[in-house]
């Protein structure tokens, strides 16, 4: 069996089918037209491609590429299909990058919504178990084994004797017939979701490990011990009293700056920071007291 093989030289009839394809190339880039014939290229067999120049500003370094065909053992060359192709230096619109890749820190303007996708890696759940109820107390179980009510020795009831059963109606009978007693649905505030928001862990999603990473980062590279004011600060925010203490994870690196003459004021900033407006950097000299006067009682000044 004789497998066919791909030809590397040009159709002849394709090749030469340069007018035809010039033809069509000038009616679909009417009204400027089709510039000069750049060349041909074989796309298959019996399958060409002319190139012509596109004259429209807009697109320079495009080019018009014009395919033709031919049947096996055809005599004519038909057009197969007609684009616009760009050129090796043609204008191309950049690669198109997702708007989450493209925002950046500053983007959102008042009014904006910023959505979070619910498997973002900088958060993590803040609570489990959300939807679960507390476990409501069992009557009965007291300590030891005992029943949570029991009476205390002393405290029957007087009409009561000891060891007769209880009468119908009172605590116990139903536990000494041997039924359970019924379930009541617990309240609102023994819900773990009430529990947690009580205490402050009502927030549905924290701050992962790599979120808290991603933000030290990003505050240690604003104001921490590398940056030039860092540098040449006299000393550093751990020990300045214009320090505000932070909560949480990072407390024992960041903190916040209240000092109005500070360029990190309001902002988060590391404890290795440290700016000229440190508060124990320079002290504020004390006003000399002037001498006192020098009063000549030996001669007296001439009138």
């Amino acid at each position: 069996m004789r497998v066919g093989t791909r030809s590397r030289t040009p159709d002849r009839l394709c090749a030469e089918a340069v007018e035809l394809a010039r033809e069509v190339a000038e009616e679909v880039a009417a009204p400027r037209g089709a510039g000069p014939h750049l060349g041909v290229v074989q796309e298959g067999d019996r399958l060409v491609t002319h190139r012509f120049e596109c004259l429209d500003p807009g697109y320079r370094g495009w080019y018009w590429g014009v395919t033709v065909a031919r049947a096996s053992r055809a005599r004519y060359v038909t057009v197969d299909e007609v684009a616009l192709i760009p050129g090796p230096d043609a204008l191309l619109a950049p690669e198109w990058v997702p708007w989450s890749e493209r925002l950046r820190a500053g983007d959102l303007g008042p009014g904006d919504l910023l959505p979070v996708e619910a498997d973002d890696p900088r958060l993590a759940p803040g609570t489990s178990g959300l939807d679960e109820t507390l476990a409501p107390p069992v009557p009965g179980d007291g300590p030891a084994g005992e029943p949570a009510d029991a009476a205390a020795p002393g405290d029957a009831d007087a009409d009561t004797a000891p060891g007769a059963p209880a009468a119908d109606g009172a605590p116990g009978a139903e536990e000494a017939d041997g039924g359970v007693p019924p379930v009541v649905d617990p309240p609102e505030r023994a819900r773990i979701e009430a529990v947690a928001r009580e205490i402050g862990f009502g927030r549905t999603r924290v701050l992962s490990r790599l979120g808290l990473e991603e933000a030290a980062d990003r505050w240690q590279e604003g104001f921490g011990p590398e940056t030039p004011m860092a540098q040449a600060a006299p000393a550093s925010c751990a020990g300045c009293g214009f320090l505000i203490p932070m909560a949480g994870a990072l407390r024992q690196a960041f903190g916040v700056c209240a000092n109005e003459y500070s360029p990190a004021d309001g902002r988060v900033v590391s404890l290795d920071y440290g700016c000229g407006a440190h508060s124990e950097a320079a002290r504020m000299p004390a006003p000399s007291t002037p001498p006192p006067p020098v009063i000549d009682h030996m001669g007296a000044d001439p009138l």
